[in-house]
């Protein structure tokens, strides 16, 4: 797997990777940007989201489940001080559709935690997550009523915390 960054003007750059898609990565202007792409800590926000959505979204569908609208959200907390790590991280997994089954979806995100998502992985080694979930009830007309919501226990590497 290969990632480059090529310079544009300013700081702005453009990340490209072996698949051959790119894309735009800059800062704020007080920062000495332009304000014209993502931030490189949010693209490792959006690597997170996006390994474990298709983990989990794989495994709904291969348990049957009738998923209409998936979302996974992020939140990475960051350090006050440079070099402004993060510290931890929630996961949230917001899943729609038609009785969805509650412990096919925690399932699911223990999978991606433990065993297939390798960012997961990484983070798991150095940062607590909380990983939690919210299942909603399709009922037409884009209306959904919450059926299901909590937090999935994920055992953290303890020598490392």
């Amino acid at each position: 797997m290969q990632a480059k960054v090529i310079w544009q003007d300013r700081l702005t750059f453009t990340g490209a990777a072996g698949s051959g898609f790119s894309v735009p990565l800059g800062t704020e202007t007080d920062f000495g940007g332009d304000n014209d792409g993502f931030r490189p800590m949010e693209l490792i926000l959006v690597g997170l989201a996006g390994c474990t959505a298709m983990d989990v979204i794989s495994i709904l569908k291969k348990k049957r489940q009738e998923v209409t609208h998936f979302e996974v959200h992020v939140e990475g907390i960051r350090a006050e001080e440079h070099p402004k790590v993060f510290t931890n991280a929630v996961i949230e997994y917001i899943i729609t559709g038609h009785a969805v089954d509650e412990a096919a979806v925690i399932r699911a995100i223990e999978l991606s935690a433990t065993r297939y998502c390798p960012a997961q992985a990484m983070f798991l080694k150095i940062i607590p997550i909380i990983h939690k979930y919210s299942i909603y009830e399709e009922n037409g007309n884009k209306k959904q009523a919450l059926i299901w919501s909590g937090t999935v226990k994920i055992i953290n590497n303890p020598e490392k915390l």
